[in-house]
């Protein structure tokens, strides 16, 4: 359990970065059901991916662009991707993957309270933002069925281990999945399957916590 400085730290520190974005009006145009997930997935299974339009705050995503190339022309992630850049992150998410990302917008940085934490944003604090980053990058392309199908298969709760190392857990009410943190950090998938070349985006409207 974390003490409430860490939770101070923690969010104070997330929401310095959170001075990256103008916080743009989000415009999701889809939502995380399993009938969506099974849907984008079959069009993928059957080659057509590269048809396959997704709209994120309403620019194109393409499917045969990396997670990075699609993020860095998201108007709703501009804070996540001048994390990125600034924990060196680059790479590591353009490289071949397969990885699922879920994606804070600006609006989910935004809502940590407010602080200021510009010490987060120099070299020596480059290992606590890279560990809260990967913490929303699990191995592997899971879309929303795959989510679904886990969470079905484990009655009704999923977990996932992280890039990072520690886990999320995953639950659904039948049409709204939820991710839980080891915190208590929740956010919600607000828009799944923004499929990449080397994985897949599901948008969050929540920032998740790992133990520091």
């Amino acid at each position: 359990m974390r003490t409430p400085l860490f939770l101070t730290a923690a969010s104070v520190a997330l929401i310095g970065l959170s001075g990256c974005s103008s916080d743009p009006a989000e415009t999701p145009t889809n939502t995380a059901t399993a009938d969506d997930g099974m849907m984008n997935a079959e069009m993928a299974g059957n080659g057509n991916m590269a048809s396959t339009t997704t709209m994120v705050g309403g620019v194109e995503m393409f499917p045969d662009k990396t997670i990075v190339d699609n993020a860095v022309n998201s108007p709703i992630h501009t804070t996540l991707v001048a994390a990125i850049k600034q924990a060196g992150l680059v790479e590591t998410l353009s490289g071949a993957g397969p990885f699922t990302v879920f994606a804070p917008t600006d609006t989910a940085f935004a809502a940590l309270p407010a602080g200021t934490v510009d010490g987060l944003l120099k070299p020596d604090a480059k290992p606590t933002l890279t560990k809260v980053l990967t913490y929303h990058v699990v191995p592997g392309r899971l879309t929303a069925a795959d989510l679904a199908g886990k969470i079905k298969a484990g009655g009704g709760k999923a977990t996932l281990t992280t890039v990072e190392g520690e886990p999320l857990t995953l639950t659904s009410d039948g049409t709204t999945i939820t991710i839980t943190g080891v915190g208590g950090s929740k956010a919600t998938v607000n828009q799944a399957d923004v499929l990449q070349s080397n994985g897949v985006i599901h948008v969050v409207d929540g920032v998740l916590l790992p133990k520091m």
